[in-house]
């Protein structure tokens, strides 16, 4: 809520109090204060749910268990498959359920059990039903659900007949499983029809096929009658093996062979006394190593003799004659090895590409035949392929004709049939009693704080702080009598010494002693706010007068006991004294004044010069002079009092009136200048508002548990006298203000 402040001319605006927040206790103290309504609305519902809970019909339920298995294709080849053996649908248990729904059962469930007279009779005066009525009726009255991870589904009834729902239930699940077995008889007939019709066309294409491979055969002049698919190969699996072996040591040979003779040549065009050398380690050649044996031998021999004989000795010469001859040997020699060595390579190449070439040749001579005999061996393949097929299903005849005199798997078993319920399943007595406890209980609690949230009224002293802002000078709890009358160890006494101090503490001049009390609305508790403060004051050994400003609804007279024929109006029309109209009271400081007799003539007398002087002499001879007023958004009276007074005190009635009119009243007071002091928080219920326990519980039970001469010198503002008790002294001193 926004902060709303108001302007007023004599003091200063208090600082803006911060936005309330609900507290649990908020909450608590809602429902306390609202019980009345929460009991009501709780009862109120509680006995209509259960009136309605008893007034309800009942009804029953029967429940039949199914086990039920998926259908087989029972015109297929090979052996019939056993429902195990098929693969589960996970739409087969919703397709139940839509047939079990349909007409093809529920027609026949209907006519077994005549429900379109009976329930015709029952809820149609006897009319008969159509079968699609009834059909929507039963719809309504079943309902169909799976047992979590199993084949089993129930067929649930409802009734307010516990033996018809437990028949209807039995029937349905009765004409499901007769829907079953008559589709699976209408099948098997069929399949089997189909069976011995392929049976005899497949005879049909044997007899054709065995036609066309004896032509063929004949055409061909094929005698082979070993291998079915395809012709005898020329070469088989293991002569191919053995070529192929043959093929890759022979190109193994020749590779070596190639690379041994490049090598030698390669080494004969750079280098060739070196191949002299190399080539005996590589063939073996005997005549060759010998020459060159006397080659070297040569070699040595002329080395030596150039040195014992010189170049030109006969020796010599015969050696270097020997040495040239061994030379021209050896070079024939190698040329005729390398040559040698050259027709081996190139025969083995020949030999090697012979093998390749009728390798080859078979395997093309055996493409050619496998083209040309092969529509005849397609033709035996297919003949084989035909008697396979008419062998299958020739036992699936004998298999399908054997099924229709054997006992075959149940499709639809019946594990639990539907029996009449003990109790009834609706109305659940107990659950609704309970939820209607529960529904009023919130009902009760929502209405509370919905007309709380209505209420716009003043429920807390945070209420009067922040929507007016303007301090609380006290919190008066409810049926407060007159301390006047009931003496100051009243135990509601101290609430109103709490609103003298603080008011006594309001007040900005010492010489403020006039305090007019206002309300915005009457009934807020002004009059007797005003009494029991002027008693506190009087007790305390102030002089204190109270006046009764309320011209038109004088009340205070009656709580004095006194006559109201002489007062505030008899002086104000200068008729009589001050002292002729101010009467005394039990309390020998406290006086009263009456409002006296208003004659008609006399409206606005309070706006005298008279009242003015009035006051001013009432403020010399008391401390404290009080004025009850009339409410002061009903007549202008009030507004002028608060205009002619030192301070003003509003009086609020707890929950009683809207806050925008108790605003209405304070913007009146500040309006006409008055001295606007602060408001007091009538008429709280302190057994509700655990919350203002600590303005006025605590410190009662605090200042009551004390003796009587100790509260009488307190509440005088005076030291308390010493107290002994069990030798022990005691010495309380409370601090006059």
């Amino acid at each position: 809520m926004d902060q709303i402040t108001f302007p007023n001319q004599n003091q200063q605006p208090m600082a803006a109090a911060p936005e309330a927040r609900l507290h649990f206790l908020d909450y608590w103290r809602v429902i306390r204060i609202r019980k009345a309504i929460i009991i009501t609305v709780f009862l109120i519902t509680a006995i209509i749910a259960t009136a309605v809970t008893f007034i309800l019909p009942e009804s029953y339920v029967s429940t039949c268990k199914l086990k039920i298995e998926n259908e087989v294709a029972d015109a297929g080849f090979g052996s019939s498959p056993t429902p195990a053996q098929t693969m589960y649908d996970p739409y087969f248990i919703q397709t139940t359920f839509e047939i079990i729904n349909s007409q093809l059962v529920l027609s026949n469930v209907i006519a077994t059990l005549n429900l379109n007279v009976e329930w015709g009779k029952k809820f149609f005066n006897g009319e008969t039903l159509k079968t699609t009525e009834t059909m929507e009726i039963l719809k309504g009255r079943m309902a169909l659900s799976p047992v979590k991870n199993t084949k089993l589904i129930q067929i649930s009834v409802y009734s307010d007949d516990k033996n018809e729902c437990a028949r209807i239930a039995n029937a349905v699940a009765e004409a499901y499983k007769n829907y079953r077995f008559d589709t699976r008889a209408r099948y098997q007939g069929s399949g089997l029809k189909v069976l011995q019709e392929m049976y005899l066309a497949e005879s049909n294409q044997i007899e054709l096929a065995q036609k066309n491979i004896e032509e063929l055969r004949d055409k061909l002049g094929i005698h082979d009658e070993v291998s079915v698919s395809s012709p005898t190969p020329t070469i088989d699996s293991d002569m191919m093996k053995k070529y192929h072996d043959e093929m890759l040591e022979g190109e193994r040979s020749f590779k070596d062979q190639q690379m041994q003779f490049e090598q030698l040549t390669a080494i004969g065009n750079t280098n060739a006394p070196m191949l002299r050398d190399v080539l005996p380690t590589i063939v073996s050649d005997g005549a060759l190593s010998d020459l060159l044996s006397q080659y070297r031998e040569a070699q040595r021999s002329l080395t030596s003799k150039r040195v014992d004989y010189g170049t030109n000795n006969i020796e010599v010469q015969r050696v270097e004659k020997l040495i040239a001859q061994l030379d021209q040997q050896i070079t024939e020699r190698v040329g005729g090895t390398m040559k040698g060595l050259e027709t081996q390579v190139s025969a083995k190449k020949a030999s090697l590409d012979l093998l390749k070439q009728n390798v080859e040749d078979a395997k093309v001579m055996d493409k050619l035949n496998a083209v040309k005999y092969q529509p005849y061996y397609d033709e035996k393949l297919k003949k084989e392929d035909l008697k396979r097929t008419h062998e299958l299903t020739n036992a699936k005849i004998l298999a399908e004709s054997l099924d229709t005199k054997i006992p075959r798997t149940q499709m639809v078993q019946v594990t639990d049939p539907a029996e009449p319920a003990k109790t009834p399943i609706k109305p659940n007595k107990t659950l609704n009693i309970v939820l209607g406890l529960i529904f009023g209980l919130i009902m009760g609690i929502g209405l509370a704080f919905f007309i709380e949230y209505l209420d716009t009224s003043v429920k807390t002293i945070d209420d009067v702080e922040r929507t007016f802002n303007a301090p609380v000078l006290g919190v008066i709890p409810q049926n407060i009598g007159y301390l006047i009358s009931d003496g100051s160890e009243s135990k509601h006494a101290e609430a109103y010494r709490v609103l003298r101090t603080n008011l006594l503490f309001s007040r900005r001049e010492e010489k403020f002693n006039t305090i007019v009390v206002v309300s915005a609305g009457a009934g807020e508790g002004k009059s007797t706010t005003t009494i029991n403060l002027a008693t506190v004051f009087a007790q305390a050994g102030n002089r204190v007068l109270i006046v009764d400003s309320d011209l038109r609804r004088p009340t205070l007279h009656k709580i004095f006991k006194v006559s109201n024929n002489l007062g505030l109006t008899n002086y104000l029309l200068k008729q009589n004294t001050i002292a002729e109209v101010v009467q005394t009271t039990p309390l020998a400081t406290l006086d009263f004044m009456a409002s006296g007799k208003l004659p008609n003539s006399s409206m606005g007398i309070l706006g005298s010069s008279q009242m003015k002087e009035m006051i001013n002499e009432l403020k010399q001879r008391y401390d404290f002079i009080f004025f009850d007023s009339p409410p002061i958004l009903g007549v202008s009276d009030a507004s002028i009092l608060a205009s002619e007074v030192d301070m003003v005190m509003q009086v609020i009635q707890y929950r009683r009136y809207p806050q925008l009119m108790t605003i209405r009243a304070k913007q009146m007071i500040e309006k006409v200048g008055g001295n606007f002091v602060g408001m007091v928080l009538n008429n709280i219920n302190m057994s509700q508002d655990e919350g203002y326990y600590y303005y006025s519980g605590y410190y009662h039970d605090y200042y009551y548990s004390r003796s009587p001469a100790e509260q009488e010198a307190e509440a005088k503002g005076l030291p308390a006298a010493d107290k002994k008790d069990g030798g022990d002294t005691e010495t309380t001193t409370k601090q006059k203000r």
